[in-house]
Parts: structure tokens; sequence; C-alpha cells
């Protein structure tokens, strides 16, 4: 099991940055892919990024690509995701998962590969 624990969720205004943290405890070894997820409120929870930590391997969503960089410091066990021009449409609550599975490029931004779960960050940004 992996325990994980999102931080540096808070309230910008548009154009601003913002760098989301998640510190993963545990069998660490189970996992091979770390995400952000992210759900605004009446919307269904969509995949942001995604990185291979073998490798290094990264995916995006096409809604956030050139704007938010995912990174992880394989020393300290954690996450990032930093997240740059921010828009009101990236208003959610941000989560971070870890799953085991082969095939990134098709299967990063589908929740059912992801068993752990963080309980979540609220970025909120503002026009």
């Amino acid at each position: 099991q992996v325990q994980l624990v999102e931080s540096g969720g808070g309230s910008v205004q548009a154009g601003g940055s913002l760098r989301l943290s998640c510190a993963a405890s545990g069998y660490t070894y189970s996992s091979n892919y770390m995400g952000w997820f992210r759900q605004a409120p009446g919307k269904e929870r969509e995949g942001v990024a995604a990185i291979y930590t073998g490798g290094g391997t990264t995916y995006y969503a096409d809604s956030v690509k050139g704007r938010f960089t995912i990174s992880r410091d394989n020393a300290k066990n954690t996450l990032y995701l930093q997240m740059n021009s921010l828009k009101p449409e990236d208003t959610a609550m941000y989560y971070c998962a870890a799953g085991r599975f082969f095939n990134g490029r098709y299967q990063w931004q589908e929740e059912h590969n992801y068993n752990n779960w963080g309980q979540g960050t609220q970025v909120t940004v503002s026009s």
C-alpha cells in the first residue's frame, strides 16, 4: 500500500502559478506510474498529467500542455505539479495517484489503473 499526501493548493489570480506536491510513503515500489487528476464541481475527474517513475516519461492532457509540468524527486519520494499561466477553468480539487500498469500512453488517464489516491488539495483560480 502507498500513502499519498498532497499539499500546495491555494487561491491565485489568473496568470499566476502554483506548485503542488505529493509525498509518497509505504510500498512505493509497487507503483510504476504516478499522476495528477482533478475534479471540478459538477464534472467528472480527469487526468491532468502522469509520469513513469522508472524512466521519467511524461504525459499531459491537452488542456494543460505547455503550462503544467509534472516531475518527481525519487530521493524524496515526492511528486510535483508545477502549474503556470493558470486559468479559472483550472479550478478544481487536485488528486495525486499511484498505480502499476504497462502501457502509459493509452492507460495513464484511466482512473481504474491507479490503486492509491491522496485526499486532494484545492486549487482556485480567480479571473
